[in-house]
């Protein structure tokens, strides 16, 4: 098995990162989708939610990490287009012949994926306390950064497992759509957990996102439903199983 090569690693992100600062309709949509959320939606609901609903806090504080969380999700999962665009206009063939390993591939790909997932949630991040969101603090926002980099480590990988295994681009949208819509809405990203169907509530506790929104919203406001502790424990795990799954899947793939 071939060393990881740091190089190769570095030359992936850039590659990435160029790719992404140029493209600025992707920049634009990543933050304004989310701002739309919590700027009508939060704010609108806000205004009809009986107050102490959410253990007294307003709905806007409360949905402001689960529209976090829905902007790491949206655009780390979908960094697997990129390998499908890289195998259509041959760049993937010419970097699976080089001689460096899949794994440092792998690694450029993730890291690149996390630099731009982190960079969308702290834009947004700091769009909802310009709207009004009460954060706990400074140390509360660097604990959410832990939490930012899990979910987009999660999810990124999770992107670049199902794009190793697909060449076709808009099945890979399609499936990626049918797994984001309930991983996304059972969550707890904009309703609390507690009082939801039995049912409901263990496709909950099963959906990794529940613990990156749940860890996001301890940090950020103070208020969550699990242990931060184990928040962070389950991410962990399902970063590094995902992590390890796409690099398997990735060394498998054929051009």
């Amino acid at each position: 098995m071939k060393a990881i090569n740091i190089s190769a690693i570095y030359t992936i992100w850039l590659r990435e990162m160029k790719k992404y600062i140029r493209n600025r309709s992707r920049i634009v949509g990543n933050i304004v989708i989310p701002f739309f959320f919590l700027a009508f939606l939060g704010m609108g609901l806000d205004a009809m939610i009986t107050p102490g609903m959410f253990g007294g806090m307003d709905y806007l504080d409360f949905m402001a990490p689960g529209v976090i969380a829905m902007t790491l999700l949206f655009s780390s999962i979908f960094t697997g287009v990129s390998i499908l665009w890289d195998r259509e206009f041959g760049f993937l063939k010419e970097i699976l012949v080089a001689p460096v390993s899949r794994v440092s591939i792998v690694i450029g790909k993730v890291i690149a994926g996390m630099t731009t997932g982190t960079m969308q949630a702290l834009i947004i991040l700091a769009i909802s306390i310009g709207i009004g969101v009460k954060i706990t603090g400074l140390a509360g926002v660097l604990t959410s950064i832990i939490f930012i980099l899990l979910v987009s480590m999660a999810f990124v990988s999770l992107g670049i497992a199902f794009a190793s295994k697909m060449k076709d681009m808009q099945g890979f949208q399609i499936i990626m759509s049918f797994i984001i819509m309930p991983i996304w809405i059972l969550s707890g990203a904009f309703f609390p957990l507690e009082g939801t169907p039995f049912w409901i509530y263990t496709l909950s506790v099963i959906d990794p996102l529940t613990y990156g929104v749940d860890g996001l919203r301890a940090s950020l406001v103070g208020i969550s439903a699990m242990p931060i502790l184990l928040d962070a424990a389950v991410l962990l795990a399902f970063s590094a199983t995902m992590i390890t799954l796409s690099a398997w899947l990735f060394s498998k793939t054929e051009v």
